[in-house]
């Protein structure tokens, strides 16, 4: 059965990358290989907690121009990923400690508690833990 495998996150760079989804959202980082072929890296991470099966985000960092014009935009202002998190509280609270930007703070919806965030190039994500 086709399943979405990865979502492409243009970056700046592969490190500060890593380096914020990684240590700021204790995502796991699941590949970092070079492809010499090509001069650039194949990095996957996927959220804490996620199957190893689960859709994995790939950071692509950008190669040219029209790309990085991309950073930080890549869905014009929309809340472009929707994190889904089990323990709303713990997670805004560590994030917060961790020194995420909040665009809007937590509020309680119909489908659940909310809050936006942007990550380190601008693109905005919701932060999310859905009524069951």
């Amino acid at each position: 059965m086709p399943h979405l495998a990865h979502i492409a996150l243009v970056v700046r760079d592969y490190d500060e990358a890593i380096g914020f989804y990684v240590e700021k959202l204790g995502f796991t980082l699941v590949a970092d290989e070079y492809q010499p072929e090509q001069d650039k890296r194949w990095v996957l991470i996927r959220p804490p907690g996620a199957t190893e099966d689960a859709t994995t985000i790939l950071l692509a960092r950008a190669s040219k121009p029209e790309q990085e014009a991309f950073i930080g935009n890549q869905a014009g202002g929309r809340v472009f990923l929707f994190l889904s998190t089990d323990d709303f509280d713990r997670d805004h609270a560590a994030y917060s400690a961790a020194g995420v930007e909040w665009i809007r703070p937590p509020a309680v919806q119909p489908y659940g508690k909310v809050a936006v965030f942007a990550d380190l190039y601008g693109n905005l994500w919701d932060l999310v833990q859905f009524n069951r």
